[in-house]
């Protein structure tokens, strides 16, 4: 085997191992009071989390009292989900004139916000190989 081939054969296997680990994880969204606009969501690692920098994300269009989405694709570790319901579709959270939302929000676990989004360490969650599902409830 020549030099360019092993290093072709070591690249494809460093492509091909990350997807070996890749784990699906299901989110559930209930409590959804207003059947219109669009649920935009993050899952963030511990990083981005605090910088609102998701590793993965998803629009899903509200067209009941419950929505579901499966993102494929994350490796197994630590996780947080921040979301918001984007009632009238224009992409940004609405909040009233002191910065607080006026659109429904929540986060992984349910965990509560308070003065700001909800911490880490209550809203962090296990995607394992075999995957993970939040079951989140809009505020």
């Amino acid at each position: 085997m020549n030099k360019k081939t092993l290093i072709a054969a070591a690249l494809g296997a460093l492509m091909i191992a990350p997807l070996a680990n890749a784990a699906p994880l299901t989110i559930e969204i209930d409590n959804i009071r207003t059947q219109t606009g669009t649920i935009r969501l993050g899952v963030f690692d511990e990083a981005g989390y605090k910088s609102d920098e998701a590793v993965q994300g998803a629009n899903i269009t509200v067209d009941g009292a419950k929505v579901s989405v499966t993102i494929d694709g994350l490796a197994p570790g630590s996780y947080g989900i921040k979301l918001y319901h984007d009632v009238d579709d224009n992409g940004d959270m609405n909040t009233n004139p002191f910065g607080m939302p006026t659109e429904p929000f929540a986060f992984s676990n349910n965990a509560a916000a308070r003065f700001g989004p909800a911490s880490w360490a209550n809203a962090k969650f296990e995607v394992t190989e075999e995957g993970a599902v939040q079951s989140i409830n809009l505020n």
